[in-house]
C-alpha cells in the first residue's frame, strides 16, 4: 500500500540505538563524522524537555486521582459519538482498543524497549506509522478527559485505560489495571526500529532469510518498519496463511507471548471492532508528522469520510456478527465458513466467506440498513490453518469462559509487561495474583546488623576483584527499559544466569558458595549479602587510596527461587558484552564501544556515570577472567583516578597490535606499560568522553572521582528497589 509510505526519521543503523545518518542536521558532528560514537541516547529525556518542576512526581500525583469518576467518564466517552469523527456502530471501543494495543505492542523482550509505559505513541515516528493510522483521532477523543483530570492522569495511563474500559463496556471481565506510567516529552531516540530507509519496505531488509522467521534481526519484533506485528495481507503483502503463521509465532514470541497467548490476543483483538478500507487510499492526506500546519497534527485526512467512513489498514469489514459485543463469534465465524481471497475497496487482500447467511453478516458501520461480508486477515486464517493455533482456537471455541480468562490475562500482560514488578502497581484494580512474567521476589529480612555481615565478608578470603565482580554481575542485568533484572532476587545464583559466560561460571560458583554460607549464618538474603560484598570491596579500596567512606545500604532484598524464574524470558537479559568488565562475548554488528553505550543506557546511566564507573572498575581489577586490558595503574585494587590520569598522559603512546587489542609504551623510552581495548581508548579519543576523562584526571578531583563512582555504583545496586516508587 504505497499510499502510506513515509521517510520520517528512519535510521540506517544496525545497533539497537540510533546512529548518524543523512537526516542528521548539518550542525551536528555526526553529519560530518558518521563513525563518531553517538552518545545521544545517554542524554535523552533531559529535564529541559520536561514542563513539570523537579518536585513533581506523577506516580505520587496519580494516587490522588478520583479513579471512579475518571472511569465513569471514560465509559460515557465510548458511546458518545462526535460530529468530527464517526463511531463505528455508535461505539468508539474498537478504536480505543486498537490505540491501547498499538501503544503496548511495540514492546520487545530482547531489550525491553518499546511498550506503553511512556506515552511514546504521541510522537514520531510512531504517531505516523501506517499501522497507527487514525489513532491520532483516538487521542483527540481522549483530550477532553485528559484536560479535565490534568496532571493526575498521564497520557500513557490514559491510552491503556481506554482499551480496558472499551473491553469492559463490550462485556469482557478484564484481569486488572495499574496506573503509574509517567509521560515522556520527546521521542525515545534509544529505540532502533529497523534498518530500512523507507517505511513499509519489503521484509527482506530485516531478515537474513525471509523463509526462516527466526532470522529476523535482533532486537526487532515486527515484520516491517511501520507495523506493530505482521502485514495483515500476508508476508510482504502476499497472502499465505501457513507462512504468515510462522511469522506471527516469531513476532509474538519476541514480544513475550506463547502460542496460547498469541491465539487469544489475535482472536480477542478481532472479536470486536472492524478494519477500515472502504475507499481510495490515494485520496488521503499526509500522516500527522508530514501534515500541513493548518491540519494541527491531524493525519490521513479523508475527503470521503462522511460517505464511506475511515480508511486505515486498507482492509474493510468486521470479523464477527456483533462487533461491539464480547462473545465467541470470532471462532464461529472462522471455523463455520470456508474462505476465499478478495480485494477490499482500497485494493487490499482480505479473506471473505464463500457463502454466509444474511443474518450472520455484520451490520455496516456507516449504513445500518446494510449488512456486509465479514473479513479475515491472513493472520486470522493462520489461526485456522496452522495445526497448533487451530487446536488452541477450537478449545477457545468450545469454552468461552476459558477463552475470556486467557485473553484477559494475555491483555494484561501485553499492557503491563514494561511496568516492572507488581510492587509498582497503583490503583484499586491492580490484581493480587503473582505472575511469573512479573519476576516475583519475596521480601527479605532487614532486621540485622550490616556491620557484622560486612566484617564476616572482609574476613572471608574473597578478594576485592571477587567481591566487585559478583556484585556487578548481579546488578548489571537491570534494564531501565522494562524494569527487569537487577541485584534484588539474587537470580545470579539460578539458571540461566549462573551459566552465562559473562558471569565467569566457575569463579562465580566459588564466590557464591562463600557468600551463601554467610547469608545463612545471619539469616539474611543472598541478594543483600552480594551487594554488601561489593560495598566492602569499594570501601576497602577507597581506604587504601586514603579516603574513608561508608556506602549507604538499603536492607531487605529477597531471594527468588528457580520456580519464580522464567528461564526462557530471563535468557533475553544475557549480555552480548560487558564493557564495565572489559568483556566482549562474540560476533556483533555493533562495535564494543557501541555495545557499551547501549548497555549503559539500559542501565539508566548518564555519560558521566558510565565514564566514572569504567574508570573505577578498571583500577579495582574487575575485568573478566583476569584480563589486564585497561588497568592503567600500578596499584590494582586501590580506588584511584589512575585510569584517567594515565589515559590522558601525553608521555604515553598508544598503538594497535591486534583485533581490538592496543598497547601503550613510554613515548621516549619505548618501554611497554599496558594493554587496552577500544572501550578503554574511546574515553581518550571521543571528544565528549575525553572531557569527562580529563575532569576525573585532575589533581583536585581525586575525591570527586570516588564520590561520583560510589554514587553511580549505588544507582546500579539499588536500581531495582521500588519500595518508594
Amino acid at each position: 500500500m504505497k499510499e502510506f509510505q513515509s521517510n520520517n526519521g528512519v535510521s540506517t543503523g544496525k545497533c539497537p540505538f540510533m546512529h548518524g545518518s543523512s537526516t542528521v542536521p548539518t550542525t551536528s558532528p555526526l553529519k560530518w563524522w558518521p563513525k563518531r560514537l553517538n552518545l545521544d541516547i545517554l542524554h535523552q529525556h533531559d529535564q529541559k524537555t520536561n514542563p513539570y518542576s523537579s518536585d513533581f512526581d506523577y506516580r505520587e500525583e496519580v494516587k490522588t486521582l478520583d479513579y471512579k469518576a475518571l472511569e465513569n467518564d471514560m465509559n460515557k466517552l465510548m458511546t458518545n459519538p462526535q460530529s468530527w469523527w464517526p463511531a463505528d456502530w455508535g461505539h468508539y471501543g474498537g478504536l480505543m482498543i486498537r490505540m491501547a494495543w498499538h501503544a503496548a505492542g511495540t514492546y520487545r523482550v530482547a531489550d525491553g524497549r518499546g511498550g506503553a509505559g511512556t506515552g511514546n505513541l504521541r510522537f514520531a515516528p510512531l504517531n505516523s506509522w501506517p499501522d497507527n493510522g487514525n489513532l491520532d483521532k483516538a487521542r483527540r477523543l481522549l483530550w477532553p478527559v485528559k484536560k479535565k483530570y490534568g496532571n493526575k492522569i498521564s497520557w500513557a495511563d490514559l491510552f491503556i485505560l481506554a482499551g480496558n474500559i472499551a473491553y469492559e463496556s463490550m462485556g469482557l471481565k478484564t484481569f486488572g489495571f495499574s496506573y503509574g506510567r509517567p509521560d515522556i516529552w520527546h521521542p525515545e531516540i534509544d529505540i532502533y526500529w529497523g534498518p530500512e530507509d523507507e517505511i513499509m519496505a519489503p521484509s527482506e531488509n530485516r531478515y537474513a532469510d525471509l523463509e526462516d522467521p527466526s532470522t529476523l534481526e535482533s532486537p526487532l519484533g515486527a515484520t516491517h518498519m511501520g507495523l506493530i506485528y505482521v502485514n495483515p495481507e500476508g508476508v510482504n503483502g502476499k497472502p499465505d496463511p501457513m507462512k504468515t503463521a510462522l511469522h506471527v509465532r516469531e513476532t509474538f514470541a519476541r514480544m513475550a507471548m506463547n502460542d496460547e497467548e498469541t491465539a487469544a490476543l489475535t482472536a480477542g483483538g478481532h472479536t470486536v471492532g472492524k478494519a477500515h478500507g472502504n475507499g481510495d487510499a490515494s485520496k488521503l492526506g499526509k500522516e500527522p508528522e508530514g501534515a500541513n500546519i493548518e491540519d494541527q497534527g491531524f493525519g490521513w485526512i479523508n475527503p470521503t469520510l462522511e460517505d464511506q467512513g475511515p480508511i486505515t489498514s486498507g482492509l474493510e469489514g468486521a470479523w464477527t456478527t456483533n462487533p461491539t459485543k464480547w462473545d465467541n463469534g470470532y471462532f464461529k465465524m472462522l471455523f463455520n465458513h470456508d474462505w476465499e481471497l478478495k480485494k477490499s475497496p482500497a485494493g487490499a487482500w482480505q479473506w471473505e466467506p464463500v457463502s454466509i447467511n444474511e443474518e450472520d453478516k455484520p451490520i455496516d458501520a456507516v449504513n445500518p440498513s446494510l449488512r456486509k461480508n465479514p473479513i479475515m486477515t491472513d493472520a486470522d486464517m493462520a489461526m485456522k490453518m496452522d495445526p497448533i493455533y487451530k487446536e488452541i482456537c477450537l478449545k477457545f471455541k468450545d469454552d468461552q469462559e476459558y477463552f475470556s480468562d486467557t485473553f484477559a490475562r494475555a491483555w494484561f500482560k501485553l499492557t503491563h509487561r514494561d511496568m516492572g514488578p507488581k510492587s509498582r502497581y497503583i490503583g484499586p484494580s491492580s490484581p493480587n495474583e503473582d505472575l511469573i512474567w512479573q519476576d516475583p521476589i519475596p521480601v527479605g529480612n532487614s532486621g540485622y546488623n550490616e556491620d557484622d555481615v560486612k566484617n564476616k565478608i572482609l574476613n572471608s578470603g574473597l578478594s576485592i576483584s571477587d567481591r566487585i565482580s559478583i556484585a556487578w554481575d548481579s546488578g548489571k542485568t537491570f534494564r531501565s527499559s522494562d524494569l527487569r533484572g537487577g541485584a534484588n532476587g539474587a537470580r545470579i545464583s539460578l539458571y540461566p544466569q549462573k551459566e552465562w559466560a559473562a558471569n565467569e561460571p566457575d569463579r562465580l560458583m566459588k564466590t557464591l558458595s562463600i557468600l551463601k554460607s554467610i547469608s545463612t549464618d545471619f539469616s539474611i538474603s543472598l541478594a543483600d549479602t552480594i551487594v554488601l560484598a561489593g560495598n566492602t570491596a569499594i570501601e576497602e579500596a577507597a581506604s587504601s587510596a586514603g579516603f574513608n567512606i561508608n556506602i549507604p545500604f538499603k536492607k531487605g532484598r529477597g531471594d527468588a527461587t528457580q520456580e519464580m524464574t522464567d528461564i526462557d524470558s530471563f535468557s533475553n537479559l544475557e549480555p552480548a558484552a560487558d564493557a564495565f568488565r572489559n568483556w566482549c562475548g562474540g560476533e556483533s554488528k555493533s562495535s564494543p564501544e557501541e555495545l557499551m553505550v547501549d548497555q549503559a543506557q539500559l542501565l539508566g546511566l548518564t555519560a558521566p556515570e558510565m565514564t566514572v564507573l569504567i574508570g573505577g572498575m578498571r583500577v579495582l581489577g574487575a575485568n573478566h577472567s583476569g584480563d589486564k586490558s585497561g588497568i592503567f595503574t600500578e596499584k590494582e585494587g586501590v580506588l584511584t583516578n589512575d585510569f584517567f590520569v594515565n589515559l590522558t598522559d601525553m608521555n604515553n603512546k598508544w598503538s594497535i597490535v591486534g583485533e581490538n587489542k592496543y598497547e601503550v609504551r613510554d613515548r621516549l623510552s619505548g618501554e611497554f606499560k599496558w594493554t587496552a581495548s577500544s572501550v578503554d581508548l574511546v574515553f581518550g579519543s571521543n571528544s565528549i568522553l575525553r572531557s569527562y576523562a580529563e575532569l576525573y584526571a585532575q589533581d583536585d578531583n581525586k575525591e570527586k572521582f570516588i564520590h561520583d563512582f560510589v554514587s553511580a555504583w549505588n544507582k546500579i545496586m539499588n536500581a531495582d528497589r521500588f519500595e518508594n516508587n
